[in-house]
């Protein structure tokens, strides 16, 4: 199995492989995000660490049972080869309704075939009013005229 576009990265096809990225994790579903990755794909998320696709679906299911209302929005900051550098925020809130924005930067390492063998995540969360909240498309891939982080001036 392979998951284009595939390294070595370049102008046109690192900021897709960002978006797809992005698209997947917006759909909220962890089996699908999950086979983005090696099966034996490892992970620091936070301080959270994850070994394989089973602890990927089993964190995401945990993640998105506490986020509602998840938008995220990634955008490249470097790429060489099969390495690349993703800062991105997301918003969301609990189940108290209290609204956050949570920023991150994400280090990414993938195979020959695309797929991601290494993910480490470091992320900060905001706490938001509902006046601050910037992302406001409906569930599912942030659409196309939807500006971008650098845009909203994150």
């Amino acid at each position: 199995m392979s998951r284009p576009p595939l390294p070595p990265f370049d102008a046109q096809t690192a900021p897709l492989k960002v978006r797809l990225a992005e698209d997947a994790w917006n759909t909220q579903n962890p089996t699908q995000v999950a086979h983005a990755y090696t099966p034996d794909s490892q992970w620091r998320n936070r301080t959270e660490f994850i070994h394989g696709r089973d602890d990927i679906i089993a964190f995401l299911t945990r993640k998105w049972s506490r986020e509602h209302d998840y938008r995220l929005i990634k955008e490249l900051w470097g790429f060489r080869n099969n390495r690349m550098a993703v800062r991105f925020a997301y918003e969301w809130h609990d189940a108290t309704g209290a609204w956050f924005r949570s920023y991150g930067n994400e280090l990414w390492e993938f195979g020959a075939d695309g797929l991601m063998r290494t993910r480490f995540a470091s992320i900060n969360d905001l706490p938001i009013t509902v006046p601050d909240r910037l992302f406001h498309w409906p569930h599912g891939r942030r659409p196309d005229d939807h500006p971008g982080l650098s845009a909203l001036g994150l």
